[in-house]
């Protein structure tokens, strides 16, 4: 029996008891609680996820404040890990968070996210998604992957060895100077992301996985982008 704060999830035609049990049993990894990890967190810790994972490196700055819904002015200065943590629990005791106030690195990967279910990556940096991107293959871990940038961004799922990996997809290590970002983007790339993880863990619907969803806020457009695998690529092929 779960608690009525639920119930207007269980009600869903389809969704039911049986995909909030599995929302409760299954771990996840959030990598990142900016913008995008913000609102992932957020709508995970309410939707009762039962173990969540939070890794950051970060200390929160006043420019972070436009998208960066998890934390207000009192916390600038503070580690994001750690605030995130103790706001996501206040918001349900029912469910396990932890915040790790770590940089991501090839020493370390493999121990962070080896334990869970499912990775979220929610990063803005070449250099850490190839590093994350290997060991997700490496462990035969599945991975939600979002990015954006000013008006735009994309979500796509990877499955390793059946679905393209981020290599496939990105194979040179584009670095961007531009940090530019209107906080709206951030939400809608965050809540698809979340969306999928709920989808994923429940086994509903369909998955964006050997494709992307491309968003251009501007215009407000959505684009489906079927990818492939790459045979020869150094990391899944």
């Amino acid at each position: 029996m779960f608690p009525r704060r639920y119930e207007r999830q269980i009600i869903i035609p389809g969704f039911g008891e049986k995909a909030q049990e599995k929302l409760s049993r299954a771990s996840v990894v959030i990598l990142g609680l900016g913008g995008l990890g913000s609102v992932v967190s957020t709508y995970l810790t309410a939707a009762g996820i039962g173990y969540i994972r939070l890794i950051d490196r970060d200390m929160i700055e006043e420019s972070n404040l436009n998208r960066q819904i998890l934390y207000d002015e009192k916390d600038i200065g503070r580690w994001k890990a750690k605030i995130a943590e103790k706001k996501l629990k206040s918001m349900n005791s029912g469910i396990e968070i932890e915040g790790l106030s770590e940089e991501i690195n090839d020493s370390n990967i493999y121990d962070l996210i080896g334990d869970v279910d499912l990775v979220i990556y929610c990063l803005d940096n070449f250099e850490t998604r190839f590093i994350v991107n290997k060991a997700i293959v490496d462990l035969d871990k599945p991975m939600i992957h979002g990015a954006c940038r000013g008006f735009s961004g994309q979500v796509t799922t990877i499955i390793p060895r059946k679905t393209p990996c981020l290599k496939c997809i990105f194979r040179e290590n584009v670095y961007s100077k531009d940090k530019s970002i209107i906080g709206v983007t951030a939400g809608v790339i965050g809540l698809i992301e979340a969306t999928e993880v709920i989808k994923y863990v429940t086994g509903i619907g369909n998955l964006l996985a050997g494709s992307m969803l491309v968003y251009d806020a501007r215009d407000l457009v959505f684009e489906r982008i079927e990818i492939e695998r790459d045979p020869e690529c150094e990391v899944c092929g």
